[in-house]
């Protein structure tokens, strides 16, 4: 077995990639500190050709050295607004007919495993701090709520792992299912 050359994976240009379709996927990360998980965000995005990222409050936006190490130029192929305020970016994606999803742990949260995307819909998934979790003015909005179900001691993943995650089972939801 021999691992492939980076010329060998077939992966589009940058202007190719900007042309090509894109998921039905909005990202939404509600006041995320860490720009490393903003960066990681951003190349997850990248790799499943998330429609955009709304980076809002006090994420850290691009261009940023903390952003890069992790996005690796992701930054400049994914498509991303940001919005001082939740409600902001959250009202431009429900006039884009998104339908809302907090990834939280709450009330009523519907485990990931029984997630079923609608083939007709578009989703925004949002993300939220890494100590508060997704802001009560997001949750308010939200039509819906997912959570990844976890066996373990701790109480959380970390948001860019959560991402990758949710972004991975949509996807195969969306074209395997």
């Amino acid at each position: 077995m021999r691992k492939l050359k980076n010329e060998e994976l077939g992966r589009p240009g940058l202007e190719e990639f900007r042309k090509q379709p894109k998921l039905p996927l909005a990202i939404v990360l509600d006041n995320v500190r860490s720009m490393n998980n903003v960066g990681s965000v951003f190349r997850t995005a990248d790799a499943f050709s998330v429609e955009e990222i709304w980076l809002c409050g006090i994420t850290g936006q691009p261009p940023h050295r903390e952003i890069e190490k992790t996005a690796l130029g992701a930054t400049r192929s994914v498509r991303w607004q940001y919005a001082r305020d939740i409600h902001e970016a959250l009202n431009a994606l429900q006039e884009e007919n998104y339908l809302l999803i907090a990834i939280e742990q709450a009330e009523q949260s519907l485990p990931l495993n029984e997630f079923r995307p609608l083939a007709t819909e578009k989703y925004a998934f949002i993300f939220g701090n890494e100590v508060n979790g997704v802001s009560d003015e997001a949750m308010a909005r939200a039509g819906d709520c997912i959570e990844i179900p976890q066996f373990g001691t701790k109480h959380s993943l970390n948001i860019a792992v959560s991402a990758g995650i949710l972004v991975w089972d949509y996807y195969l939801k969306r074209f395997y299912s």
